[in-house]
């Protein structure tokens, strides 16, 4: 009987986390098939993004250039189910859920779930600009135009429940600075650019020649986004070193589980330069890399820091904590020792919703645990209160959980 008493005192995630506005910090839009040929120039119309027949095969071309199978994007199909791993790349968008698309659809996904809003990036492009590179400078230039002027309207269309980050014309800063004040004025409120000019033949991120976009993100308020896998500016979400012998399945869980590694490397090439004493405004998210990892990469960064440096002071758990979040959803099991250990105020919740690893069909249900051992305002600043900040998002049209 005290068993049945305690189940039934038990309160639901959404329960514990009522009254907070939950935002979700890293989901997809996918691409619908006339969003850059209906706003595009009748002289660019036909080398925009679109769906073309190509060797009696229906595929997303840019130019000349492939960018992707016709595919979704999207592991949720329109009665509601959930495809396992890879199938997502045999469904095109006709049989996905409409609210991967449509905007009005998805706001009732918001609020079938209790989610205030998202944080939505497209597929295309790459996160962060990179798979544009493969064509002329003027396509990529009013690719990337076109898609922040649609993200912009979708947000509008939102009513700020769906806030796109904006994509960048990264490989020359003057230009990526223009785009990036455009975007700004559109209403987007976070940035995404390659995290590795370098292999590109430009300098690295902490150099003096990235300086006019760090002080305008600053002045702006503007994350800076890296999302896992093309901001890198690789080709595909498959890790290069996944062993050959593998089946699909075995290379998708394994790329899945190491795809956060290099967002780490870009992090600890951050935490170890200067940039922060020459912008100490400037907040850097890693979008989809989970968390666990966070806690051991700063303690581990801190020894080597200490060891080389000869007794130079620098905290960087410091400077992780002033400048730094982190995304995280398919972690349960050491989430509160790592919050603890990173703090609650860098932690975002997110659900990859629709991709294949999304948290569905009952995200904040998937937390129940960690919700019962959270305190509540830690919960609250994880589950809301640190992206609504962070993205300055204006959620006064948008419900609380209940």
């Amino acid at each position: 009987m005290e068993n049945v008493v305690k189940l039934k005192e038990r309160k639901t995630a959404r329960e514990l986390l009522k009254g907070v506005k939950v935002v979700d910090a890293d989901t997809h839009i996918t691409e619908w098939p006339d969003l850059w040929t209906s706003r595009a120039p009748a002289a660019f119309k036909d080398r925009m993004p679109q769906r073309k027949v190509v060797d009696g095969v229906m595929r997303w071309m840019m130019g000349d250039y492939e960018l992707a199978k016709n595919y979704g994007y999207s592991s949720i199909m329109k009665d509601g189910s959930k495809l396992p791993g890879l199938e997502f790349f045999d469904h095109p968008l006709e049989d996905v859920t409409p609210g991967a698309y449509d905007v009005h659809e998805r706001v009732a996904y918001l609020d079938r779930e209790g989610i205030a809003a998202q944080v939505a990036y497209t597929n295309l492009l790459g996160f962060g600009g990179g798979k544009a590179l493969q064509v002329d400078e003027v396509l990529r230039e009013m690719s990337i135009q076109i898609q922040n002027d649609a993200m912009a309207e979708m947000q509008a269309i939102s009513k700020n429940r769906v806030y796109p980050m904006a994509m960048l014309p990264w490989w020359d800063v003057k230009k990526a600075v223009a785009e990036a004040v455009r975007a700004s004025d559109m209403g987007l409120r976070g940035i995404n650019i390659h995290a590795n000019p370098q292999h590109h033949g430009l300098p690295d991120l902490a150099t003096d020649y990235w300086a006019p976009l760090w002080e305008l993100c600053e002045d702006r308020g503007l994350p800076v986004n890296f999302h896992v896998g093309f901001s890198q500016g690789a080709d595909g979400w498959e890790v290069s070193d996944v062993w050959p012998s593998h089946t699909g399945y075995e290379k998708y869980a394994v790329s899945g589980a190491m795809l956060f590694a290099p967002n780490m490397i870009t992090m600890l090439n951050l935490l170890v330069s200067d940039i922060f004493k020459r912008h100490p405004g400037l907040k850097f998210t890693s979008v989809e890399s989970g968390l666990g990892w966070v806690p051991y990469m700063l303690e581990n960064l801190q020894f080597h820091w200490d060891e080389n440096m000869g007794g130079r002071e620098a905290s960087i758990f410091d400077t992780f904590r002033k400048h730094f979040y982190v995304c995280y959803w398919a972690e349960r099991e050491g989430t509160l020792d790592a919050v603890r250990r990173v703090g609650a105020e860098n932690v975002l919740f997110m659900t990859d919703w629709p991709h294949p690893t999304c948290l569905y069909p009952d995200p904040i249900g998937y937390h129940q645990t960690t919700l019962e051992q959270l305190d509540p305002q830690s919960a609250a600043k994880i589950f809301g209160q640190n992206a609504e900040k962070l993205y300055r998002m204006d959620l006064s049209q948008a419900p609380a959980a209940s």
